[in-house]
């Protein structure tokens, strides 16, 4: 079982169900458990696609894709999303290609201690994925300030936190469906696209 309410099969799809299908399967061709689990609302799934794409896939965005992965799998880690983190930390060191500095990100977020790999900016954008999703209402502008003294523009933190927002959603979505990775293919990005 995947997840803990009936998802409709590729088998079985018809109608809105079926046109959802193709319009979110995955680079593989395949549909992932986190899109089948809103196969009983099919219009809930054209919304998550498009969000998901549009925070963490679009060209637009000018944060590089790996350190979007990065946030999205260390927002995930915070959640105890084993789902997503196993999705988009798998993303993240397909895209890196470097199997030590993924090891060492690992570690850093086993150890809630981003600091121990990342600094400057990419460490400010860090620490404020973790407050944004551990202690939201906590949330101030000295958080905000503090991004911009390690020299993010607004434009990358808006990305940062709609990145953290989808995967705060996503997460809760998984956990409190029970979906798992039974049948999915891990992972969005081929180890070979680390020039993405």
């Amino acid at each position: 079982m995947s997840a803990w309410i009936r998802m409709i099969s590729l088998e079985e799809a018809d109608g809105l169900v079926e046109e959802m299908y193709e319009l979110v399967k995955t680079p593989h061709g395949t549909v992932d458990n986190v899109m089948k689990v809103h196969s009983l609302r099919p219009h809930t799934m054209k919304g998550h696609v498009t969000l998901y794409r549009s925070v963490l896939h679009n060209p637009d965005n000018a944060l590089p894709f790996w350190f979007l992965e990065v946030v999205a799998s260390y927002t995930s880690y915070l959640n105890r999303c084993d789902y997503s983190f196993s999705h988009h930390f798998t993303n993240a060191c397909n895209l890196l290609n470097d199997e030590a500095k993924s090891a060492r990100i690992r570690e850093a977020f086993e150890r809630r201690a981003p600091e121990l790999v990342f600094d400057g900016k990419e460490l400010a954008l860090l620490r404020y994925a973790e407050r944004l999703t551990v202690d939201v209402a906590g949330m101030e502008r000295a958080d905000f300030d503090a991004l911009k003294r390690a020299g993010c523009d607004d434009g990358e933190i808006l990305e940062v936190n709609q990145v953290v927002a989808y995967f705060n959603y996503s997460n809760r979505l998984l956990n409190g469906l029970g979906v798992t990775t039974e049948g999915d293919v891990i992972g969005y990005y081929e180890k070979s696209a680390a020039d993405a």
